[in-house]
């Protein structure tokens, strides 16, 4: 039996793309796709669990594998999110 270790690769989340690496960064197509990606992993979880629900898929620890991924996924998004947050209400409250 082969087991390999889990890789969550954080980089292809915030990764900018190379048309984007320039100085012109275009925020809300970044944030789209890195949100998009996030979606993807959900439902790739969902998928294989209703695969495995089914009797499509017989590996359950494929299916753990994509549901840990979803859920660590959308935690580090949820964690960037919060992080923007705390960011613009810092500057709010920066007295000019």
């Amino acid at each position: 039996m082969n087991i390999n270790s889990i890789t969550l690769d954080t980089s292809s989340l915030l990764k900018v793309s190379s048309d984007n690496t320039k100085n012109n960064v275009n925020f809300e197509e970044y944030l789209k796709k890195a949100l998009d990606r996030v979606n993807e992993k959900q439902v790739e979880a969902e998928n294989a669990t209703i695969d495995l629900i089914t009797g499509q898929a017989q590996d359950i620890h494929q299916v753990m594998l994509a549901t840990e991924e979803a859920r660590l996924t959308l935690e580090l998004a949820v964690q960037i999110r919060n992080k923007l947050v705390d960011a613009y209400q810092e500057i709010m409250r920066i007295q000019i």
